[in-house]
């Protein structure tokens, strides 16, 4: 069927059809199903061309290691690495599931079909994206115009006036480059007389709000621009979990810098060194005859 929607449900191929697998609970539930093998290719997923996967079920059951190897190969595929990945266990299993491990969630087995259920509508959720005159989505992340909110993960963030104007301006720009000059235009108005540095401490602060779920990227002498393609769990956890920034080359001699930079802070004068009871005092230095000498003491 040409351009079908379908679920993608990757497992041990002689338990992938058994009685209460996903792939028969699912098609209970009215759901097109495509399955594969833990080790087969898979572009063997897709019957055509046209076909698109709405998420992926990795049945790992007892061995979770394995989900995670199989998950990675199912990632080569370019029409599965942007698809919501859930991960099928039994309850002993829990335990052993890895937070980097690139799944957006798991479901025990034996299922509830309608707890399966709402966990695909929320990984299409979390992974679709929209934007109407109220509303905007990007990936995570809502901008409710009519609201003035932002929320996260579904819970809000609290912005400054600036800073929500400015998130959802480069919203409304996603994926074409804006420069720090059309900012400071459209978000602080023509009338407004700082510089470039304004737009780059809101960036920053947007960054330290919203953290790794805003796609944001900034191009050395034009600008910034949202990204489209939304950073996975794995991407996500590996940056949250190191909590470094990717490291930058060598600014070119001669460019100013974009990026914002905190101000430098004054290095901590150096105390003075303690001296030991035995160590002698060091001599006093007498006073040039250019300088007074202190009160109290006899000029020589």
């Amino acid at each position: 069927m040409a351009g079908r929607a379908f679920i993608a449900i990757v497992g041990h191929d002689p338990d992938l059809e058994r009685e209460d697998g996903a792939a028969n609970v699912l098609r209970g539930l009215g759901a097109e199903v495509s399955t594969l093998d833990l080790w087969d290719e898979p572009h063997r997923l897709f019957h055509d061309e046209e076909s698109t996967p709405r998420a992926l079920i990795v049945e790992a059951l007892d061995r979770p290691d394995l989900a995670i190897a199989a998950l990675r190969a199912l990632r080569r595929e370019p029409r599965l690495e942007n698809v919501g990945a859930l991960l099928a266990v039994r309850a002993t299993q829990v335990a052993r599931i890895e937070p980097s491990s690139g799944f957006d969630d798991f479901v025990l087995v034996p299922y509830v079909p309608a707890e399966l259920y709402a966990r695909i509508r929320l990984l299409e959720w979390r992974r679709s994206e929209f934007a109407t005159e109220e509303r905007m989505k990007v990936g995570n992340i809502v901008i409710d115009r009519a609201a003035h909110e932002v929320l996260l993960d579904g819970a809000s963030v609290a912005l400054t006036a600036k800073e929500f104007a400015l998130l959802a301006y480069l919203a409304e720009r996603r994926g074409k480059v804006v420069s720090r000059d059309e900012l400071l235009r459209r978000v602080w108005g023509t009338r407004y007389e700082g510089g470039a540095r304004t737009v780059d401490i809101h960036v920053r602060r947007l960054r330290a709000k919203l953290g790794s779920a805003l796609p944001l990227a900034t191009l050395r002498g034009s600008g910034y621009k949202l990204d489209t393609n939304v950073p996975g769990p794995a991407a996500r956890s590996a940056r949250e979990g190191t909590g470094q920034e990717p490291r930058r080359g060598p600014r070119p001699s001669g460019e100013a810098p974009h990026e914002e930079t905190a101000a430098a802070e004054p290095r901590p004068a150096k105390a003075p060194r303690a001296r030991a009871p035995s160590e002698p005092a060091p001599p006093r230095k007498s006073p040039s005859r250019l300088e007074p000498a202190a009160p109290g003491e006899r000029a020589r």
